[in-house]
């Protein structure tokens, strides 16, 4: 099957979208406490606020995960009770569901983001 010639793909348009606004993929500086703990997060380790602060010394972890969101990161925050009965947030990367995903391309399309 052949797609018309003006055919634009959503993921091109997006992107176009995208370079239009001046909007440009964010990179961590390597130096900065976000970049530890996104670098953490990305290898597959999951994250507390305890954690965070003794091993990158981040005081507001949830600061630090909304930077790494903005950026374009699925970070979610799994609360779980730990073995004291003290309720602990973990953070952990993942992959966006399909819901997540088209409200994003939805409010891209409407020209909120």
């Amino acid at each position: 099957m052949s797609l018309p010639s003006n055919f634009v793909t959503i993921d091109i348009a997006v992107e176009l979208q995208h370079n239009l606004k001046g909007n440009k993929m964010k990179f961590f500086n390597p130096e900065t406490k976000t970049y530890k703990l996104f670098n953490a997060l990305y290898n597959g380790d999951t994250v507390t606020a305890s954690q965070a602060e003794k091993r990158f010394g981040i005081k507001n972890i949830s600061a630090e995960v909304s930077r790494i969101r903005h950026s374009g990161y699925a970070v979610y925050a799994n609360k779980r009770t730990a073995g004291n009965g003290v309720q602990v947030t973990e953070y952990v990367i993942g992959k966006p569901s399909r819901a997540i995903v088209a409200a994003g391309y939805k409010a891209m399309a409407l020209g909120l983001v």
